[in-house]
């Protein structure tokens, strides 16, 4: 677990750091106050990877394809 704000974190980071705290929880050897952030910080995390997600499905679907279903080009990314 880092102290990186999760707004700075790489998708990458996010996802990691998701999987510690799943992992951390599932054990079920924390106590009940650290598990309550760890689950508030398991939250964030999530709701980070899903915007991250987001944005990256919105720029593939910017990319314009030809009739032949080759990439052609690319629309600008605007969220």
């Amino acid at each position: 677990m880092t102290d990186t704000p999760i707004d700075e974190m790489t998708f990458e980071a996010a996802l990691a750091e998701l999987e510690q705290v799943v992992t951390r929880l599932e054990r079920g050897d924390v106590p009940l106050e650290d598990s309550i952030t760890l689950y508030e910080r398991g939250a964030k995390l999530k709701a980070h990877c899903e915007a991250r997600l987001q944005a990256a499905q919105m720029r593939v679907e910017a990319i314009r394809l030809a009739e032949d279903g080759s990439p052609n080009g690319s629309e600008p990314f605007s969220p």
